[in-house]
């Protein structure tokens, strides 16, 4: 019986060693696209690219996207470099306008600080220290400017402050007191989550009715003794007291 002739070996192993390569080219593609943010029709023309084996056109579409995320990576890396503290106050006030709070909060500037306050009902409903979802969203926009000029600052403290409701009569301690504290403390808290500076460097103070910025004989005036404040020094600044920055800020008021 005549034996067979065996096939000769090796004959496709290109086929193999080429169908490794796109294998290996297909998971490259789909890394980067898990990473970064890839526009959906040059997505679709690379798969196309792969299948169609055109490698010319896929090199073309890499160097193109290296050349966008350079350029964004060097937009952002200038954005950085050229935020500072005196940058803070503008940013800010962009904000108050952006969102739409101008009668409800107002920023200030001085030697070394930036100073806003809020009114109460921005972030908390009559008597409550519940943080109110309006309240985030004024927050959110705001821990996004803290954090760009965050190197800058030595410290964030943030103030509670009630009002005297009857002129008259004092406001119950225990209850004036709890409250200014707690809402202090809630806004002092939702910045730290937010991650807008270390920590060490947040401080929550409260004063209840005791620092009042007008009259508590008429509505417009209490309702402007309800407030929160946050006052953002810079490193290095000169200390003051509370007292010399309010004179800084309020005495135009």
């Amino acid at each position: 019986m005549m034996k067979r002739k065996k096939a000769p070996e090796g004959g496709a192993s290109w086929m193999d060693t080429y169908g490794d390569m796109v294998t290996l080219l297909l998971c490259f593609f789909v890394l980067l696209y898990s990473i970064s943010s890839v526009d959906e029709v040059k997505w679709k023309a690379l798969v196309k690219s792969l299948n169609a084996g055109d490698e010319q056109e896929i090199a073309e579409m890499v160097i193109e996207k290296s050349k966008e995320t350079v350029a964004n990576n060097g937009e952002d890396e200038k954005y950085k470099e050229d935020m500072n503290f005196d940058e803070l106050y503008k940013l800010l006030k962009q904000s108050v306008k952006e969102i739409g709070i101008e009668d409800q909060a107002e920023v200030s500037k001085g030697d070394g600080f930036t100073f806003i306050s809020f009114r109460d009902k921005i972030f908390f409903d009559g008597d409550s220290s519940y943080l109110k979802k309006e309240g985030e969203k004024v927050l959110d926009a705001f821990a996004k400017v803290l954090k760009k000029v965050s190197s800058h600052v030595e410290e964030i403290q943030v103030i509670g402050h009630t009002s005297q409701g009857d002129p008259n009569t004092p406001n119950n301690v225990r209850i004036d007191r709890t409250l200014s504290a707690l809402r202090s403390m809630e806004v002092t808290v939702y910045l730290q989550e937010k991650n807008v500076i270390s920590p060490d460097k947040l401080v929550s103070v409260s004063y209840g009715q005791f620092r009042p910025i007008a009259s508590v004989k008429t509505k417009d005036g209490r309702a402007k003794n309800r407030r929160v404040e946050i006052l953002i020094t810079e490193n290095n600044a000169v200390a003051k007291n509370l007292e010399q920055y309010y004179e800084e800020v309020y005495k135009e008021k």
